[in-house]
């Protein structure tokens, strides 16, 4: 017959969760702040993503959600994104 074993679980130390809710804390507060900057930034041309969201950290990391959109939309949004990528590459030469 087989001996087998238990593996033990690792439990995380007290000090660790703390640094790990940290992380997660400030990864879910990125994620809004670049929701607030994307939304701001899309209203100064007249364009609003209805589903653009905060998804909550995921691996420590900010997580935008950008969904859906109309076909109208995304080209506008390409339009914009095509202008100001044209700028940039002008005010770098």
């Amino acid at each position: 017959m087989e001996k087998r074993t238990a593996a033990m679980a690792y439990e995380p130390s007290y000090a660790e969760r703390i640094r790990y809710k940290r992380l997660q804390d400030a990864a879910y507060q990125a994620g809004l702040d670049a929701v607030t900057n994307l939304q701001a930034a899309l209203a100064l041309a007249g364009i609003v993503l209805p589903s653009l969201a905060n998804d909550g950290p995921v691996g420590a990391r900010g997580f935008v959600r950008l969904g859906g959109c109309s076909v109208d939309v995304a080209n506008q949004l390409a339009e914009v994104i095509a202008a100001g990528a044209h700028t940039l590459q002008e005010q770098r030469m």
